[in-house]
């Protein structure tokens, strides 16, 4: 008997949708399936009473980020859509706002480090220049910091820059505790990336290459996937609404999801799966009647709240700067982003609970803060991020070895990078794995699109 598809993408994230669209690219028949009723995963945004609300935190950069800009040209994106950020990030000490994380600037200005800290950043970016080789690659595992872990790292530099830099940075952006994760990944993104003033966003929310990519896609949503089963060489999928079977399955979902899922998963496999832990994250939306913001000499769209200075906090997004269309004109959105140390202990709370929490540790920064609320939204994700520890990045080479099999996966978790272009790139590189098992059907070649090359123009400017 024929199989129903030739490929089933379980996830409609961006790795997911990525997937899906190199392969319907290629003249497979794709069909998507996601549990949750819209597509986006961790990227999903909603618009309430002239608001974009973003479930996750995304920025992209003119640099670092090919593959997506690439992505982008060929979906016809513009420049215009994606524009630059232009407002800095903040770190909190001693009672006020320093500007400049993630800046060169910060040797001179400090951006909360101490004289002697900066010094030491001094050698920091001085050693990621020497490695910039290494650094960039799309090998964490090959990195000049090897496998240990941030905290480790930091401990051959000043202790500022750890507590007011790396600790920060990891524990906003990624919601990683430092003696956990790995340093190698987060030094190469910050490499990668560049200065926080080629930072861009998306002008209408973090989700608009998850609505253009699905677009043009089959994606069948509210329709969870139970199991997914090798059969020789094609898959059964045991979805809410029946069987399904294809010659290929990519699981375009977390690695502990995965792990679940693929019941005959190969141990080679399983074994990566386990070690490719998830931390939790869980954010507070705030809609405002004014747009507030802490005070500060440099204009900030978020302020990081280091450990050393509070442990119900890591960060404040403020939404409004950082693009004024999500929030209507004279009103004010931010995001409250918990200390990863907080979030086991808010699993059971009432989001009043948690809003009352979030909300009454930001006023110290943002005084008005609760008098200017209109309403509120609370964000959890259980597997929010790719942890990235040492164990993960150790067995990540033999991962990328293995053969390609019926199953393959894709996520941001494949490349050990939290961030969007990893999700991009992993979904580009498991449609190369299933294709190079795979080739199209006569009937569906047929309707396949040819490939659209990234206009030239385009990629030159966002480069």
């Amino acid at each position: 008997m024929s199989p129903d598809l030739d490929v089933a993408v379980i996830g409609a994230g961006i790795a997911g949708l990525t997937t899906a669209h190199e392969l319907r690219r290629a003249g497979l028949e794709v069909r998507v399936f996601e549990e949750r009723p819209y597509v986006g995963g961790r990227m999903h945004s909603f618009r309430h009473d002239g608001y974009t609300i973003d479930e996750g935190a995304e920025q992209i950069s003119a640099r670092g980020y090919r593959a997506t800009w690439e992505l982008l040209a060929r979906l016809g994106v513009t420049a215009a859509e994606v524009p630059r950020i232009g407002r800095a990030i903040g770190v909190w000490r001693d009672g006020r706002a320093h500007p400049g994380v993630a800046d060169p600037s910060a040797v001179l200005t400090g951006a909360g480090l101490s004289p002697r800290a900066r010094a030491d950043l001094a050698r920091l970016l001085a050693w990621t220049a020497r490695h910039r080789r290494p650094l960039g690659s799309e090998h964490p595992e090959h990195s000049p910091a090897g496998d240990r872990t941030l905290a480790r790292f930091a401990r051959r530099y000043h202790r500022d820059l750890h507590d007011y830099l790396l600790q920060p940075v990891a524990s906003c952006f990624f919601g990683w505790d430092t003696t956990r994760s790995a340093a190698a990944p987060l030094l190469g993104l910050l490499h990668s990336v560049g200065p926080v003033s080629t930072w861009r966003t998306y002008h209408d929310g973090m989700d608009l290459l998850a609505r253009r990519l699905a677009g043009d896609l089959d994606v069948a949503t509210a329709r969870p996937v139970r199991e997914v089963v090798t059969e020789g060489d094609r898959v059964r999928l045991r979805t809410a609404g029946g069987t399904v079977t294809a010659r290929a399955a990519v699981l375009c979902v977390p690695a502990p999801v995965a792990a679940r899922l693929h019941v005959t998963a190969p141990e080679d496999e399983r074994a990566h799966l386990t070690a490719c832990t998830f931390t939790p994250t869980l954010k507070v939306s705030c809609l405002l009647d004014r747009p507030l913001a802490p005070a500060s000499s440099t204009a900030l769209y978020a302020l990081l709240t280091p450990d050393a200075e509070d442990d119900t906090l890591s960060g404040i997004l403020f939404d409004h700067a950082k693009h004024p269309g999500r929030a209507p004109a004279g009103k004010g959105l931010l995001t409250l982003m918990a200390d990863p140390r907080r979030i086991p202990g808010l699993r059971g709370a009432s989001e009043r609970e948690t809003t009352d929490l979030l909300v009454g540790a930001a006023t110290r920064y943002v005084p008005g803060l609760r008098e200017a609320a209109r309403r509120h939204f609370v964000h959890r994700f259980t597997h929010g991020l790719p942890e990235v520890t040492p164990e993960a990045l150790r067995g990540r080479a033999s991962f990328q070895a293995r053969p390609a099999r019926p199953v393959e996966y894709a996520g941001d978790w494949v490349l050990l990078r939290p961030a969007s272009e990893a999700a991009v790139r992993s979904g580009a590189l498991a449609a190369s794995r299933v294709l190079s098992r795979l080739r199209p059907a006569p009937t569906t070649a047929r309707t396949a699109r040819p490939a659209v090359p990234a206009p030239r123009s385009e990629v030159r400017e966002t480069a």
